[in-house]
Order: structure tokens, then sequence, then C-alpha cells
């Protein structure tokens, strides 16, 4: 019988990890887990916002003909994207990469909705 518990407890085998086989025993391997899908979600869901608004943005203020905007929109929203995900895996910590997301969204949000407040019928 085994009666050294630090290396070893009732849920885990003899390399530290759990009976679940895929994450090692304690909370560091949790946390960094959940890291990794935040920042996963961070990229997917908030680049597409954050491109979404800079490509409304564009279509909005861009000086031509609104033809022209959308298509200077999609274009840009593009490269935002890919910089948002490369950005939200650059960062240190997952909360950063959301910092970094919603920032400019909530700015660029405001300036859109106080532009379409301002400019419509009344």
């Amino acid at each position: 019988m085994n009666t050294d518990t630090s290396i070893r407890d009732d849920d885990a085998d003899a390399d530290g990890y759990s009976r679940h086989g895929w994450l090692p025993r304690g909370s560091d391997g949790l946390r960094y887990r959940l890291g990794v899908a935040s920042r996963a979600f961070a990229a997917i869901a908030g680049g597409y916002v954050l491109s979404a608004l800079v490509a409304t943005a564009c279509a909005i203020w861009f000086p031509g003909t609104r033809a022209e905007g959308a298509i200077l929109g999609m274009l840009v929203s593009f490269v935002t994207y890919t910089l948002a995900v490369m950005w939200v895996f650059a960062v240190r910590t997952a909360g950063r990469a959301w910092l970094g997301l919603l920032l400019p969204s909530i700015a660029l949000g405001l300036a859109i909705g106080a532009h379409l407040y301002l400019h419509s019928a009344p």
C-alpha cells in the first residue's frame, strides 16, 4: 500500500492525472484550459463583433458612395478580424484579451449609435 499521499490520492493515477485522463490534478490545469477556451471565445465572438462594428463605421463615415463605403467596410473588417484573433492569443492574460476587444467595440458602438440617433428622421 502506498503511504505517500503527496504524489497520489484516490482520484489520480501515478503520473498525477485525474481519472478523467485529460485534466491534470489541481487547479492549474483547469485554469489553463479555461483561459484557452475564454481566448478562443473572445477571438471568435469578440473578433466578429469588433469587425462588424468596424465595417459599419466604414460604411457610415466613408466620404464616397454607399456602395464604396460598404465594400471598404467589408475589406477592412477582414483585416480587423485577423488582427483581433492575433491580439487575443498574443496578450498575456485572457482578461486583457477581452478588455482589448471590448473597449474599442464599446467606443465604436457608442459612436455608431450616436450617429444613427442624430441623423434619424424626426
